[in-house]
């Protein structure tokens, strides 16, 4: 498997390198992280920026090499992360890319790419977080919409989303699997109520979503009634396969960082932290290898990750934690410190061994999709 750049890709790196040196000094400061209107501003303002030069569409339109390409070199810029577009152009975008019809594709894709829109996650319910086949909320087909019932939770950017990517149960008689439906559904829709939730890092970038008799129309279902499972395993081979590749190479710098910070406040001189520092920059080099790898499967399938995916995000979110349980030891007693670099970070690490699909969950996709092992009882 090839994974070198050709000379275009190298050109594309490039031209790349010298817009970003360009506008990134032109952007106006970023909002605090509480701000989340501010914050969807900013993101949607940096998104109609890459539309108006021409990168807005490296999530769909572009090879993946491409799309490894962009998120590597904009995340070594500094760069503004997608933010509030994170699910739109990186899970929600993606999928109808793949899976809707062109009708669909038209009229949802261009307002993302453009910077106009805003998605969030409607996947998580209280009682069907890993196990996601397990969810509950209803959609009763009434004609032309179909009406739902039930409640969501951990909902990326519910309070500032325009549209919400949503599982619901459209024949609770077939097997959970197959009683499934993808939805788009209007977040100004009569009777959506969200309530925020503050985390642990105390952000709150995830909403509780309740719905009550909501109608959606039937045009925006993407794929076929209760074939939304399908649906759904394009979504999250979207997220568990690309969507961190930006992460990684934040790690990466991270790193480096910490080792100028240890040398700086003696921690340096520690053998155990530098060994433990030295087997970190060996983790994340092969993270970013396995990376290329999955990029460059999904290249020759077509452009959709695969299974190869779960591989990754089951190291990658153990590693992320590591990494910066080594942050707290090289601050010493500064890791209480909520001001301090690294802090917030270590706190949101938490969350990365049950955000897009817990460890025990990849770790049974492996077994089962990779390694050919019997599926458990």
């Amino acid at each position: 498997m090839d994974l070198s750049y050709s000379p275009e890709e190298e050109e594309f790196r490039v031209r790349l390198r010298e817009w970003l040196a360009k506008v990134l000094p032109t952007l106006p400061d970023k909002p605090p992280p509480d701000d989340w209107p501010g914050r969807r501003a900013y993101d949607l303002g940096w998104q109609r920026m890459l539309y108006d030069a021409g990168y807005a569409d490296v999530h769909w339109d572009a090879s993946p090499t491409i799309r490894l390409i962009f998120l590597e070199e904009t995340e070594k810029a500094g760069a503004p992360y997608v933010g509030a577009n994170f699910v739109g152009l990186l899970h929600a975008g993606p999928t109808i890319a793949a899976e809707g019809t062109p009708g669909q594709r038209e009229r949802w894709l261009p307002p993302i790419l453009r910077g106009e829109q805003v998605w969030c996650q409607g996947f998580s319910e209280p009682d069907a977080g890993s196990d996601l086949a397990s969810l509950r909320t209803r959609a009763r087909r009434d004609g032309e919409h179909y009406v739902v019932t039930g409640s969501k939770i951990w909902t990326s950017h519910a309070e500032v989303a325009d549209w919400c990517e949503l599982l619901v149960r459209t024949d609770p008689a077939a097997p959970r699997h197959r009683g499934i439906t993808w939805l788009a559904m209007p977040m100004d829709a009569e009777g959506v109520t969200v309530r925020p939730l503050r985390t642990l890092a105390g952000s709150a970038e995830f909403a509780e979503v309740f719905l009550d008799e909501v109608r959606v129309p039937v045009a925006n279902r993407v794929g076929e009634e209760n074939d939304g499972w399908r649906v759904t395993l394009v979504t999250l081979s979207f997220e568990r396969g690309t969507a961190f590749v930006g992460e990684v190479v934040a790690c990466r710098r991270t790193l480096r960082e910490l080792a100028r910070t240890a040398r700086e406040n003696g921690r340096w001189d520690e053998p155990e932290l530098r060994r433990r520092l030295g087997r970190l920059d060996a983790e994340f080099r092969a993270l970013w290898r396995l990376t290329q790898w999955n990029v460059s499967a999904a290249e020759a399938t077509g452009g959709v990750p695969g299974a190869g995916g779960s591989v990754f995000k089951l190291r990658y979110s153990q590693a992320r934690q590591e990494l910066y349980d080594a942050a707290a030891e090289v601050l010493g007693p500064d890791c209480l410190d909520l001001d301090r670099p690294w802090v917030l970070d270590r706190l949101s690490s938490l969350s990365y061994t049950i955000a897009a699909g817990t460890s025990q969950i990849q770790r049974t996709i492996v077994a089962e999709r990779i390694l050919g092992l019997p599926r458990g009882r």
